[in-house]
């Protein structure tokens, strides 16, 4: 959800025709455009001249999209002091990101419309996941902006969940040189340095960025602790003006993550005679609990104007990572007190590359404008995961409600089970698209044929197998939206998902999983900018789920739906030049509807409803307030709906205060304060009767920042 003041800049965006839109993307605007569309200036240039919106890869906005789209700017990611993507969308309907609590971080994990999501996207392209616990995570210190494009999204992105897809924009070069140095610490002991620095390289047709980041802090959960760091160079070279050259690296590592076990929900959740847990207990042990992430991605990108009407987008970027994980997990407890445990870890290796090429119209057609699309993408992510498991009876139970975190000697570790696996998937899309503007209406259709194989060598101890699978599917997307002179945009579409899907315990390969939805909606921005509204109405379907056979436990069959239904609204309001408020709320009814054992429920994490608001108010030259609400509904604890998880509400705030007002030689320096579950109120979210987890503590951050 992007603030009011966010808000503000897109209303010129909007506003200003397609073809000027098209010329914005390429070329520096000249000094003949009203001081009005300044705001507007800053807005493209900022994301840089290979932007594409999420929701088309094209350069129109948003607001010009026949289906919902979030969009979240630099500004409000700061003012949050956001540490993870899951922060980051936090204020947007529509989208859970309260799953795994707040002792997880090393996951960016979230629900949009119901389905959980494990695909990002970093720049347009997919951020590769090996489907075990390789994920590499995006820092936002190098985001720029994150889009929330929701419902399925498969004829542009291929393979991805039908709930939706964020795609995190990267920082850019910028020609204005500007430098920030930012120091931050918080009620968990964080220790946080970082840099932003960016500007033309001397008279050259050169522009650089360089941002990077060193933090150390406690974990929520035991004796965790958790520690990144980051270091993200870029640079543009205007080859001619006709074409752009982007290089751009991201190096990360992560020596330690918090912890990833779960808590029972006796005792958390529900009540139990025995005792009670904390926000911070530990079900793991301290000899034990190791997550020790670094990956390197190197991309470029070339953008080249082909004639007045034609250009092409050529985006490329290899990403080498590996993980070392230790961790244990419980099983169910006799008493429920004491649990047995097992320790496991996995040795991760992945290397992976992402290609996607677009060539790109604006064609004028009689008193139609087409912006036409033509794609093709390309992913190769080979994966090796050694896994170990001592199993049962080697390491010492756990009392959970007088725990011991200090039981393991690694060195007396037996793994009694052990597996190896050679992960090899490709996946290569073909998509099409063409975007109408014809008088006031904005007419979209698009398809997209992918072809995805999955190839997992297998072996254990005492045996070997093969899995191979293949996908071929055509996907659809098609809507329509008309802009009345008012502001109000209603609007239909159709779209279409998939997602690959595994093999039967006889080798036989299930079809690709299915997404189908149909939304409607409106769109309406007011005349002078000050008041925005959007409303989405929708009905998704997955189908050919993939669900557990009744009549053997450990196999699957393909007979399942799952559907979702419900409301969104975003409200941005400039109450005055000082005060500006945005509200949202989302309304999801989803409902196993084919299922031999589950249907009629509701799956875990899925919260029916959801609300936030966000108040902005400028105190005086230097000082902004801002008071935030999250409400998260009441969500079914395990996948037969025996117990629920309860609803909340918690606060966060910020404040920031301009240095500059006290001293002038204090000038572009900038105190910064934030709070989030203000009151320190005690959430929950579970998976089942074993795993649940404790939400985000009470935090409160200072940050210094300084800008020469």
């Amino acid at each position: 959800m992007d603030m009011g003041c966010a808000r503000v800049q897109q209303v010129a965006r909007w506003r200003l025709s397609p073809l000027a839109m098209a010329v914005m993307g390429s070329l520096m605007l000249p000094s003949a455009y009203a001081e009005s569309q300044h705001a507007e200036m800053e807005t493209i240039q900022v994301l840089g001249d290979t932007y594409r919106n999420t929701a088309t890869k094209t350069v129109l906005a948003p607001e010009e999209t026949p289906q919902a789209v979030t969009v979240i700017d630099r500004e409000a990611i700061e003012q949050r002091q956001a540490s993870s993507l899951s922060e980051v969308v936090r204020y947007t309907p529509g989208v859970n990101t309260e799953l795994r609590g707040g002792a997880v971080t090393r996951l960016d994990l979230f629900n949009i419309r119901g389905f959980i999501n494990y695909q990002n996207f970093f720049d347009g392209l997919a951020v590769p996941y090996n489907t075990w616990n390789l994920q590499p995570q995006i820092d936002p210190i190098a985001i720029e902006q994150v889009e929330v494009f929701k419902g399925p999204t498969s004829v542009l992105y291929g393979n991805i969940p039908p709930g939706g897809m964020v795609n995190m924009i990267a920082k850019t070069p910028q020609q204005e040189a500007a430098h920030r140095v930012t120091m931050s610490t918080d009620s968990d002991a964080l220790r946080e340095v970082s840099v932003d620095s960016t500007g033309a390289i001397s008279d050259t047709p050169l522009a650089y960025r360089m941002v990077a980041l060193a933090r150390q802090k406690d974990g929520q959960a035991g004796d965790s602790e958790e520690e990144r760091y980051v270091v993200a160079p870029s640079l543009d070279w205007r080859v001619s003006p006709d074409t752009l050259v982007n290089v751009n690296l991201y190096y990360q590592a992560d020596p330690a993550a918090g912890i990833y076990t779960s808590l029972p929900a006796n005792g958390s959740v529900l009540h139990s005679d025995q005792g009670s847990l904390s926000s911070d207990s530990f079900s793991g042990d301290n000899n034990w609990n190791t997550y020790d992430r670094e990956f390197l991605m190197l991309g470029y990108k070339v953008q080249h104007q082909l004639s007045s009407n034609w250009s092409l987008l050529h985006s490329a970027r290899y990403t080498d990572a590996d993980l070392l994980q230790k961790n244990m997990y419980h099983r169910k407890s006799d008493d429920g007190r004491h649990y047995p445990r097992n320790a496991y870890l996995t040795d991760e290796t992945m290397a992976a590359w992402v290609v996607d090429t677009q060539l790109s119209g604006d064609l004028n057609w009689g008193s139609a404008q087409h912006y036409t699309l033509f794609g093709i993408d390309y992913q190769d992510m080979s994966s090796d995961v050694d896994y170990d498991d001592t199993l049962a009876n080697v390491v010492p139970d756990i009392d959970i409600f007088d725990p011991d975190n200090n039981q393991v000697n690694p060195d007396s570790l037996s793994f009694a089970y052990q597996e190896d696996h050679d992960i090899e998937v490709t996946q290569t899309g073909l998509y099409a698209q063409d975007q109408i503007l014809w008088n006031q209406w904005v007419l979209l259709a698009g398809a997209r044929y992918d072809e995805y194989e999955l190839k997992d060598d297998k072996q254990t101890l005492s045996s070997a197998s093969e899995k191979n699978i293949r996908h071929y599917n055509l996907a659809f997307r098609a809507g329509a939206m008309y802009q009345f002179d008012n502001g109000i945009s209603p609007y239909l579409s159709y779209s279409e998902s998939f997602e690959p899907t595994d093999m039967d315990n006889r080798g036989n390969v299930f079809d690709p999983s299915t997404g189908k939805q149909w939304e409607t909606g409106l769109k309406y921005l007011s005349l002078d900018g000050s008041t925005g509204v959007n409303v989405a109405l929708f009905e998704l379907k997955k189908q050919d789920a993939l669900v557990n056979d009744p009549n053997d436990s450990y196999a699957k069959i393909q007979t399942g739906e799952i559907r979702s239904r419900g409301i969104e609204v975003e409200f941005n309001h400039a109450l005055s030049v000082e005060t500006d408020v945005a509200l949202t709320y989302g309304y999801i009814d989803m409902e196993i509807t084919d299922d031999p054992n589950l249907e009629g429920k509701t799956p875990v994490w899925v919260p029916e409803q959801t609300a936030s608001a966000w108040l902005n108010h400028q105190v005086s030259a230097g000082t902004r307030v801002s008071l935030g609400a999250r409400y998260v509904g009441e969500s079914q604890g395990n996948a037969t709906n025996t117990f629920t998880v309860p609803d909340y509400t918690v606060f966060d705030t910020a404040i920031s205060y301009d240095l500059s007002q006290a001293s002038p030689s204090l000038s572009g320096a900038k105190l910064s304060l934030s709070a989030t579950n203000l009151f320190d109120k005690t959430t929950y979210s579970c998976f089942d009767e074993l795993n649940c987890w404790y939400g985000d503590e009470r935090n409160i951050k200072a940050k210094l920042s300084i800008d020469f």
